[in-house]
């Protein structure tokens, strides 16, 4: 199992995983976002565009180290990793 855990700015749009690290069976970032999407409905496009490319302002790592492969999400994940999903803020 891989455990997936969230900036909290993304409790206020998905509340049904806060407060909790998720667990999900995947061994790329790509399943990681689709059985994300099972328990959260939404999520997948809010963390991927339309050609499933992570959009520009979420940050995605996988034991400390960022993604390489923004694209097609084909990082690998292992048993055990601990994969951190995060927005970008801006503002002033």
């Amino acid at each position: 199992m891989v455990t997936v855990e969230f900036t909290r700015h993304l409790f206020r749009f998905f509340p049904q995983l806060e407060g909790q690290g998720v667990e999900v069976e995947a061994s790329t970032v790509a399943e990681v976002v689709r059985e994300l999407e099972k328990l959260a409905p939404g999520i997948a496009g809010y963390v991927c565009d339309e050609r499933g490319r992570l959009r520009p302002h979420v940050n995605v790592f996988i034991d400390n180290e960022r993604v390489a492969d923004r694209g097609r999400l084909g990082d690998p994940v292992e048993p055990g990793s601990r994969v951190f999903i995060m927005q970008a803020l801006s503002g002033g």
